[in-house]
């Protein structure tokens, strides 16, 4: 399955909801990996008439269906950094009245989400739903690093080397939640990892 429910957090922490087809002429679908489920769940052959698809595939084979849905425009690729120009394109091309949907791990649609915004695409018209992954997309506060995919608490920051502890702290600027060094006072006393929702 994958869905997951998230456990009760701080104010800052995204909530994530269940994507619903909107009115609009025009519609943008971002996803990577198991995102795709959530595409196919609300898809629909008029909404799909009216939609462009962002895909990054991050190892599933969803592209083919989600091919099958016969989007308007379809885009699959090899990562968001490869992608973010093309969906850059697409939100300066947009049209008033947009649905923005964004689905899949955490990492992919807050970077989207702060595209969209960035674009003058209102909070109102984005939806968002989690699928699959509920790896991090970290910032080690101390070197400003960004480390994809952290999966354990603590961890290594992969530019600085610090061990850090995985907070819930979460900033919709970087699209990232902020890790901190968790030996700083007593230097090499680092718990075992485990994973973040253990």
């Amino acid at each position: 399955m994958s869905k997951f429910e998230f456990p009760p957090s701080i104010r800052s922490r995204p909530v994530y909801g269940t994507l619903e087809e909107r009115p609009g002429k025009h519609h943008l679908m971002i996803a990577d990996a198991e995102g795709a489920e959530a595409i196919m769940d609300v898809a629909t052959p008029d909404l799909m008439a009216k939609t462009h698809i962002i895909f990054i595939p991050r190892g599933t084979d969803f592209a083919g269906k989600l091919r099958g849905l016969n989007p308007a425009q379809f885009y699959e690729g090899p990562t968001y950094q490869a992608s973010v120009q093309r969906i850059r394109r697409v939100l300066q091309d947009a049209h008033m009245g947009l649905q923005v949907y964004l689905t899949g791990t955490e990492g992919l649609m807050g970077q989207a989400q702060n595209e969209a915004m960035q674009a003058g695409i209102p909070h109102t018209a984005i939806q968002t739903e989690h699928r699959g992954s509920t790896a991090r997309r970290m910032q080690c506060v101390h070197c400003k690093g960004i480390t994809e995919d952290v999966e354990t608490d603590p961890f290594v920051c992969s530019h600085c080397g610090l061990n850090l502890f995985v907070r819930d702290h979460y900033s919709r600027r970087l699209a990232a939640y902020q890790g901190v060094c968790i030996d700083a006072e007593d230097p090499g006393n680092v718990p075992a990892p485990k994973g973040i929702y253990e």
